[in-house]
């Protein structure tokens, strides 16, 4: 009866719906899933940001409308975090603007620069949400790959130029989801003068920034030089603090793009709940310890599950950062198909590569989502199956 519009039409289903669908099936089945699928953090929020919320949301004075923008007081503490955490001088009154999570802030990006026609350029396998919000725009994405033989960084040689001449944002993700690679300061220098030389936005998903391993420290796009001139970094509380449900983030960078994002934000939402940017405030500022023991926790896990996955013979990359593992999968296998295989006879859910994009074939990422017991609990899962 009612028709969805063509650009909704457009849009694939979303990767992690049809993820918990499966989920269901198997558990209506009986069966104990160990689920290392949507990469949403076990931990608890620490308990000083909970607390700092319940004293939030008591007072009057915040449960009327927010600014659109963000409280001072929470644009001050992202700037200082910046400076404390990646030595980045940010203006909180122009260089800072809070979101409704990163997620909110990337979806809306194209609706803000992009007509109908332009190109976005957007990484192949990439966080699905660069590759629809550019269609919801009525943009194009032009799809870069990520290849393991190139580090699962993108050659921005192989744009052509009439792609390039045409495109208003280029989208980047490093530490990256779903391949955990990261990038160096020779790397994000040339992403900076590529979109210089061609008036284009680069937008850096940054939300990975503080899950790094083994004494790594990923480094922010806007510590490079001329970045401020192009540059708009996405960062969120989600990862780093255990905040997924609370929706929380934050945008920085060049004023002019941010002004344009928050144009649209004023005519399609009402900013965050004042509460919770309180309790951001209380993580931003507090002691760092909490994101360095989330570190470790994430740390140990990595170490069990590489270990288990090398026993069984599967190949991936070891990972500085994020709390992925971006496996290759068996010979004869595409990554649904393997993906498949380890739901029916194993109980295991992974995602597999191929719905973060064509170029993530042949790959399924593990989510380090879980205690160790549990993980420990998959690899003799897995030692029993024929892989």
């Amino acid at each position: 009866m009612f028709e969805l519009s063509e650009r909704l039409k457009k849009l694939p289903p979303y990767l992690f719906a049809e993820i918990d669908e499966m989920k269901r099936r198997k558990e209506r089945e009986g069966v104990k899933v160990i689920d290392f699928g949507v990469g949403d953090p076990d931990i608890p929020t620490p308990k000083h940001i909970v607390e700092a919320m319940q004293k939030a949301v008591e007072k009057p004075e915040n449960h009327r409308y927010p600014s659109y923008e963000g409280m001072i007081s929470f644009r001050q503490a992202v700037a200082e975090f910046y400076k404390r955490r990646k030595g980045v001088e940010l203006d909180p009154e122009k260089e800072v603007i809070s979101l409704i999570g990163s997620k909110e802030g990337i979806a809306h990006l194209p609706l803000g620069f992009v007509n109908d026609g332009d190109y976005v350029i957007v990484p192949d396998p990439g966080y699905p949400v660069y590759f629809a919000s550019t269609l919801l725009a009525d943009g194009i994405p032009y799809k870069v790959p990520l290849k393991k033989e190139n580090g699962f960084l993108p050659d921005f040689e192989s744009i052509p130029d009439e792609v390039a001449r045409k495109a208003k944002i280029m989208f980047l993700n490093y530490p990256n989801n779903p391949t955990t690679a990261v990038a160096e300061k020779e790397f994000i220098k040339s992403a900076v003068d590529f979109c210089k030389d061609h008036g284009i936005i680069l937008a850096h998903d940054f939300a990975y920034g503080e899950i790094t391993f083994d004494g790594y420290r990923a480094k922010s796009f806007l510590e490079v030089d001329d970045a401020f001139e192009v540059s708009i970094e996405f960062n969120s509380l989600s990862k780093t603090y255990n905040m997924t449900g609370w929706r929380i983030g934050f945008a920085v960078g060049n004023e002019e793009i941010l002004k344009g994002l928050l144009k649209v934000k004023t005519n399609v939402d009402s900013g965050v709940f004042q509460a919770v940017q309180e309790a951001a405030i209380a993580a931003l500022t507090g002691s760092d310890e909490c994101i360095e023991q989330n570190c470790r926790i994430y740390q140990e896990r990595r170490d069990v599950l590489i270990r288990g996955l090398r026993e069984i013979g599967l190949n991936f990359e070891k990972p500085k950062a994020t709390f992925y593992v971006w496996c290759e999968v068996p010979e004869g296998y595409t990554s649904i198909e393997f993906t498949k295989k380890l739901l029916n006879e194993a109980g295991i859910l992974v995602t597999p590569g191929v719905g973060f994009g064509e170029h993530g074939e042949g790959f399924v990422r593990f989510a380090l989502t879980r205690d160790v017991k549990i993980i420990e609990e998959a690899i003799e899962r897995l030692k029993n199956i024929n892989i």
